[in-house]
């Protein structure tokens, strides 16, 4: 009886273990890649990174943007410029380095560039096209732009070229539904895309030749300015004044961290 009772527990016990780790697999096999971290050549714990002594300029100067009790405010705009030092994309160490800035745990910056997806984890080309899939672009052939797009690189969505020169993500609403189709390429909005124009997009990039935002900050590939109709400039043609600003009331020698203080926080 005791013999059969103990196989018994042993049993349970393994079954249990068992059920453990399949469901701990499953749910790492069914994560996105940016849900956790592998290691590569390239990005370990042991890899290394630092700001240059330009970059450490930039670093100070965000700094100076926040109280000094909240250094940890700095952690974005310091992960934004650890990503263009480094190509595009933040290695561990990078984080780790961001994290030691900012006086926090490294899990704390961990957290902040695994939710927004403008951090790029893994290695990216050097053209990062994000291409919108939402619905005013999709209405408006976005798909088709998808399909020229994988055609002419020979890539997949996720992918990138073996030459390192393009990564092709879909992604979600880049906010420019008046011109859909269109992509973000690195910070840049290409916009009222075709397949034509697409693939003269991407023959530019591979020359080095990308074309210059317009006057707006973007590039409409259909001669249009910005997001005017067909009419051109119906309204707004004069610039607006802004208000005035009191001279001498920003004179950059107030101390942010005493700003609570003097607004008896």
């Amino acid at each position: 009886m005791l013999s059969s009772a103990r196989q018994l527990g042993n049993s349970a016990a393994q079954l249990a273990r068992r059920s453990h780790n399949a469901l701990s697999i499953s749910k790492r096999f069914m994560g996105h890649s940016s849900s956790f971290h592998i290691d590569t050549p390239d990005n370990t714990k042991q890899t290394t990174f630092d700001f240059t002594e330009e970059n450490y300029t930039r670093v100070k100067s965000v700094l100076g943007k926040y109280p000094s009790n909240y250094k940890q405010s700095a952690i974005i705009p310091l992960l934004d410029l650890a990503q263009r030092q480094n190509g595009g994309w933040l290695p561990v160490a990078a984080m780790d380095k961001v994290a030691q800035i900012c006086e926090v745990s490294p899990p704390r910056v961990y957290e902040v560039a695994s939710f927004y997806t403008m951090f790029n984890r893994t290695k990216v080309g050097k053209y990062f096209i994000q291409l919108c899939g939402t619905t005013p672009c999709m209405i408006c052939g976005s798909e088709d732009i998808s399909k020229t797009i994988q055609n002419h690189l020979g890539i997949k969505n996720g992918e990138t070229t073996k030459d390192g020169l393009f990564t092709l993500l879909e992604v979600e609403c880049l906010g420019a539904c008046a011109n859909a189709p269109m992509i973000q390429l690195n910070d840049d909005y290409y916009e009222c895309l075709t397949p034509k124009t697409t693939i003269e997009l991407l023959e530019a990039c591979k020359a080095g030749k990308t074309p210059a935002m317009g006057k707006w900050g973007s590039l409409p590939m259909n001669g249009q300015v910005s997001c005017e109709g067909p009419l051109g400039k119906t309204s707004l043609f004069e610039e607006p004044v802004p208000p005035k600003v009191k001279e001498g009331r920003f004179n950059g020698e107030v101390d942010p961290s005493s700003v609570k203080e003097h607004m008896s926080y």
